[in-house]
């Protein structure tokens, strides 16, 4: 599966872990968006549906368990060079996960992971995609918990 260039758009998703205000942020270690911030997420393998797909992205990235998977959004993510071709083309689908247990530590496609309160989110460098995210949907965010 083509990620840079490829031939058709590719299935991602976003998992949302929210505990005690603060909202679960990765920083990327890969591209697209190596160093910035987003939330655990990536793309969905052959015959697997989306809810065993976020279930499996959390556990390889951050190495927590979650279950109960619920819809939030859908966004978007097109990269276009210079020239006009399409660098990257994602969409990709968030889902709201709960916390089950597991131990909390970076791992897989995550360079760091960290805790952050809602009011300092927009301070760090995000990805587009996420930025869009968490400002489309901040106020129904800040009413859940993943525990």
């Amino acid at each position: 599966m083509r990620r840079l260039y490829p031939k058709q758009p590719l299935v991602g998703i976003g998992a949302v872990l929210i505990c005690e205000g603060k909202i679960l942020l990765e920083k990327r270690k890969n591209e697209p968006g190596r160093g910035k911030w987003s939330i655990p997420g990536g793309l969905v393998d052959l015959g697997e549906n989306l809810e065993q797909t976020v279930i499996r992205e959390v556990k390889e990235e951050t190495q927590l368990d979650v279950c109960d998977p619920e819809l939030i959004d859908a966004v978007d993510n097109v990269t276009v060079d210079d020239d006009g071709g399409v660098r990257y083309h994602f969409a990709i689908i968030d889902y709201f996960v709960r916390l089950k247990g597991g131990t909390f530590k970076a791992s897989s496609d995550a360079e760091e992971l960290q805790w952050t309160p809602f009011k300092e989110v927009e301070n760090h460098v995000l990805t587009e995609t996420f930025r869009e995210f968490f400002v489309r949907n901040r106020s129904k965010l800040e009413k859940m918990n993943s525990r």
